[in-house]
């Protein structure tokens, strides 16, 4: 098996699944409890809160842990909306979001506010300028996302960052880094964001975790309320096997040298890959680990199913969007054709060089066979 779809999810590490399994069997207490049961769940919560946010570069009593990336989209934006509502009603996003952010900003223009959905250049890149141009005294939150997970661009978060408090100094940035985390390097207490959102299962650790980071001296209406957890954020009882997974990925993430083997491995795949007859390279690809391709006149899903007789596996786009045309690649301004027959190859730091060659003799067949 060959597993090309990284950016939907990636497999659960041994230390992340050993560290679970001690959660489930050892320490299954409740960390609210005094108790030694409690006592010892909630040691295991705050030493995975403090791998996560050595990892993050951020303080540890700033991270606040999430059921995932979705949950801290709309954790940021809500409660940034609710927060300086009154301040004023424009925001600033992008029109290549995840649906985590964009489906959150039309309920906000349901509620009265505006927003500007910047759009990207054809490799699927935002620029500064661009969201400097944007800017207004009554904006009151920029929603840009690191990583973009279909086109591999890289956005200038810092350089926008500088723009907004220059230009907006009311509002609030927050970044979905769920695809830029240990992927491109960034600390967040020098970044400079307000809010950064990041999950478990795109690191090699569980589905149903991920985290708010929430800048120092910022502070937020409660997203859920109840208990009082997550110094009355987000109140229930924490998942902590979940946790505890996440907490031993970061741990065992050394990004540096995955960063560089990720890049080295897409470098020698796109060469490779570009000796297929027709097919097209899409988008910026600067991330390290993400690899956009198309073979116009072809579809997707054929491609997949075609790519999966050979067990090797990628997804069209967004493993979110199930089946819909991608607004990523519409946004950039592709063709149809290329839309229609795009695909999207993304790395961990496991995928090798006879991957991508494997890979490429597959896409030949399949070209060979939804011709045929």
């Amino acid at each position: 098996m060959i597993y090309l779809d990284n950016s939907a999810t990636t497999k659960p590490c041994p230390e992340a699944v050993a560290a679970m399994t001690e959660a489930l069997t050892s320490a299954w207490g409740n960390p609210s409890s005094v108790h030694s049961l409690g006592i010892a769940a909630e040691h295991l919560l705050r030493s995975s809160r403090e791998s996560v946010a050595a990892k993050l570069g951020a303080e540890p009593e700033r991270v606040f842990f999430t059921s995932g990336g979705t949950e801290a989209d709309n954790w940021a934006i809500f409660s940034a909306a609710e927060r300086l509502g009154k301040r004023g009603k424009h925001i600033v996003t992008t029109a290549v979001e995840h649906h985590a952010v964009l489906h959150p900003m039309k309920k906000l223009e349901e509620r009265g506010f505006e927003v500007t959905y910047l759009q990207p250049d054809a490799t699927g890149f935002v620029s500064a300028e661009a969201l400097a141009a944007a800017l207004r005294k009554d904006t009151i939150l920029v929603s840009i996302m690191m990583v973009n997970n279909e086109s591999g661009a890289v956005m200038p978060v810092k350089d926008m960052i500088r723009a907004t408090r220059r230009l907006a100094p009311l509002a609030l940035f927050h970044t979905d880094a769920v695809q830029g985390f240990l992927k491109v390097p960034f600390q967040a207490k020098t970044l400079g964001a307000d809010l950064i959102s990041i999950s478990s299962h795109k690191i090699h650790g569980p589905k149903g975790c991920g985290a708010l980071y929430v800048r120092k001296g910022l502070s937020l209406p409660p997203y859920l309320h109840g208990g009082g957890q997550e110094q009355n954020y987000r109140s229930g009882t924490e998942g902590i096997p979940a946790i505890a997974g996440f907490g031993a990925a970061c741990r065992a993430a050394n990004p540096a040298a995955e960063i560089a083997r990720m890049k080295q491995v897409r470098d020698y795949g796109r060469e490779v890959l570009k000796t297929v007859p027709g097919l097209v390279l899409t988008g910026a690809q600067t991330a390290p680990h993400i690899i956009s391709l198309a073979l116009p006149g072809l579809r997707s899903q054929g491609i997949i199913n075609c790519l999966q007789d050979k067990e090797i596996y990628v997804s069209a786009g967004s493993a979110c969007a199930k089946g819909h045309r991608s607004h990523v690649l519409e946004a950039m301004g592709l063709p149809a054709p290329v839309i229609d027959g795009s695909i999207r190859v993304s790395l961990s730091a496991e995928t090798t060089e006879a991957d991508m060659d494997a890979l490429h003799d597959a896409l030949l067949y399949a070209k060979e066979t939804l011709k045929g």
